[in-house]
């Protein structure tokens, strides 16, 4: 009897990708797509999960010979993504959604539902790779590479995913997509948030938290007022448009104060930190419980950096070699040993 492996299918040519190399392994293949009842991007790039994505979906499907069905987790997308976006920005922080995907929707939820159907297996186009020992670890595309968003999954969980794409570059996944004869071959590759298709996420905030959002001062590092920012919400660690301040030279956003209401900026130099604390843990196997020298990585875009790690009650503190540039709160800091994840956490200010 064939094996039975779910794929969750974005209407992407990586998931698409995926399923078609499942296919010809021999498996059989289900694609599930999530629906969220978002709306399309009236741009040329495409977002995932809309109805376009989901018509995508079917085409592939279709031309794979596999079943395919859609799924509406617009509920849990707004309880576990939507609304965590909007307080964690609120809170000045900057939060990234697709972590937080990942973990409840992606490799939750629709993990759960696959396992239902009967399937062994999850697949989906992530770029990254699964070890022996069932750990996490790098895709062969350095530049792909989405181990960081996943850094989340759990050891039970990894025994039931499949990451088809692991081993190949992103060149070698659209020649593969055209020798299959996909008809998403050359489909841009989607937006990295998906309820967000065509709006700047400080729109999205004003629409769904208006009289949260209160203009307040603009300090310098001598607590000097300098300015009026728009609200808290609109700015991130590091930032320097958008300032609204004219002061003859480069500034940037250094720190930001919920409790004050205020955003404190100064030179590029005092965006740089060494050492930051990180809560919210989370670890694929054993967790830390001494001191460490592991690679981090503070956003999905940071080249990973040599730092000590090490215990400090229920946090870790991380000690950079050299300084960073904007260690932002929000942001998940994720631990690498070479090529394995190790963990990871959420930034503290």
């Amino acid at each position: 009897m064939k094996k039975r492996v779910v794929v969750g299918m974005s209407g992407g040519v990586d998931s698409s990708v995926a399923a078609a190399l499942l296919k010809q392994k021999g498996y059989e293949v289900i694609g599930l797509t999530m629906c969220f009842n978002l709306p399309d991007s009236k741009t040329k790039k495409p977002s995932c999960c809309g109805l376009a994505g989901i018509e995508d979906a079917r085409r592939v499907a279709h031309k794979l010979g596999i079943k395919h069905y859609v799924l509406n987790f617009g509920d849990a997308l707004r309880k576990k993504v939507i609304d965590d976006f909007i307080q964690e920005y609120l809170e000045g922080k900057t939060p990234n959604p697709c972590v937080r995907c990942n973990q409840y929707l992606k490799f939750d939820i629709l993990l759960k539902k696959a396992l239902s159907l009967g399937a062994g297996f999850l697949a989906t186009g992530h770029y990254a790779r699964i070890g022996k020992g069932f750990v996490l670890a790098k895709a062969k595309d350095k530049h792909k590479d989405q181990s960081y968003f996943l850094y989340r999954i759990t050891q039970g969980q990894i025994k039931h995913m499949l990451f088809p794409l692991g081993g190949y570059t992103k060149d070698e996944v659209r020649q593969k997509a055209r020798k299959f004869g996909l008809p998403v071959a050359d489909k841009l590759d989607s937006q990295e948030i998906c309820f967000l298709p065509d709006t700047d996420y400080r729109d999205f905030l004003k629409r769904n938290a208006p009289n949260k959002i209160i203009p307040g001062p603009i300090l310098d590092l001598n607590g000097r007022i300098i300015g009026e920012h728009k609200g808290i919400a609109f700015y991130t660690i590091g930032q320097r448009e958008g300032l609204g301040i004219a002061l003859g030279h480069p500034v940037y956003v250094v720190k930001i104060s919920p409790k004050d209401n205020a955003i404190i900026i100064g030179e590029k130099e005092d965006v740089y930190s060494k050492e930051f604390f990180v809560s919210d843990l989370h670890f694929i196997g054993k967790p830390i419980k001494k001191k460490i020298a592991l690679n981090v990585k503070i956003r999905y875009n940071h080249r990973e950096t040599r730092a000590e790690v090490l215990p400090f009650k229920d946090k870790l503190k991380v000690i950079f070699k050299t300084p960073q540039f904007a260690v932002t709160p929000g942001q998940s800091a994720v631990f690498y040993n070479r090529e394995k994840v190790i963990g990871g956490g959420i930034i503290n200010g």
